[in-house]
């Protein structure tokens, strides 16, 4: 306490006024890129949580950067023919995983998008984790993460673990031709060991689907 009073009285005999958290969280922020996320806990070696927490809301309401969920910001990229572009849910899924160190897995009618599968645009992104359960409102849209088993976020391939999820949602026999097509094009570009691994996981019904596509190699 002592060496704070010293500090400041010294400061103010300089005529240098004390830097406010917020001016340093801002400097910081400045240093980052456009659209990338902002966690409090990025700046939590600028002040106590509260005081970090009530400089990012003042920073909100001063226009220098814009909240997407509780607890996530952002300074919006500038496009020259949209204006502000925030990042999207997918963006922010990504981030909450990257900061958490939790694995995610795509699911339902997400799962379907990723692959090409459906035209729509789910509302509510679904994710199988290892982390905490919890839904992430953002506006209109939410990022929902479900807890499951280790066995379902163990798949390798960036397609096959897909591939299996949106086959859960589409259901056992209601499989089209056009969409069974579409996976076996797709389970082509697949690394073939991480294939072959990932096969390994699936339900009975769906490992007959995809072991489809190994057939004439």
């Amino acid at each position: 306490m002592e060496n704070y009073c010293n500090k400041y009285l010294l400061n103010l005999l300089q005529n240098k006024p004390v830097e406010s958290i917020e001016s340093k969280i801002k400097k910081s922020i400045s240093r980052k890129k456009r659209g990338e996320l902002l966690f409090p806990d990025d700046f939590r070696g600028l002040g106590s949580s509260e005081a970090v927490r009530l400089a990012l809301h003042r920073l909100e309401k001063e226009g220098y950067v814009q909240r997407v969920a509780q607890g996530i910001y952002a300074r919006p990229k500038i496009s020259k023919y949209a204006g502000e572009v925030l990042p999207t849910a997918e963006e922010i899924a990504m981030a909450i995983a990257k900061r958490d160190k939790i694995r995610l897995v795509p699911t339902g009618t997400y799962a379907l998008s990723a692959l090409g599968l459906s035209t729509q645009v789910p509302m509510k992104l679904v994710f199988l984790t290892d982390g905490a359960p919890r839904e992430i409102k953002l506006g209109k849209r939410s990022i929902k993460l479900k807890k499951t088993t280790p066995k379902n976020l163990s798949a390798k391939g960036g397609i096959s673990r897909l591939v299996i999820q949106a086959l859960r949602e589409i259901g056992k026999d209601r499989l089209t031709e056009e969409e069974e097509a579409k996976i076996m094009a797709l389970l082509k570009k697949e690394d073939q060991k991480d294939l072959l691994h990932d096969i390994e996981l699936a339900p009975v019904w769906i490992q007959k689907i995809m072991e489809k596509s190994l057939d004439n190699g």
